[in-house]
């Protein structure tokens, strides 16, 4: 996936900050671009990580599970029933 960073300097540190517009809670700094960018990528799925649990927590069933879905260049659904994880096991 691409995501968009907005990047700032800031003028008395030099450092830069990036803020990801897809995901606006990931939010990191860098002395540079490339360290910037480094810690972005852990911004971003520590902030989708969050999402994950946040979401299994509103919507936490004793009858609910987990099913994977696979997008690549064929649209398929891969359906493995020995893969369901129980999202909060009774």
């Amino acid at each position: 996936m691409e995501y968009t960073i907005q990047i700032k300097q800031n003028p008395q540190s030099g450092w830069y900050i990036g803020q990801c517009e897809e995901v606006p809670e990931a939010i990191t700094q860098g002395k540079d671009i490339e360290e910037l960018m480094f810690m972005m990528q852990d911004a971003i799925e520590l902030a989708l990580e969050c999402r994950r649990d946040e979401f299994r927590l509103q919507n936490a069933d004793e009858n609910a599970f987990v099913q994977k879905l696979i997008l690549g260049h064929e649209k398929k659904f891969v359906h493995q029933a020995s893969e369901r994880t129980a999202l909060y096991p009774v």
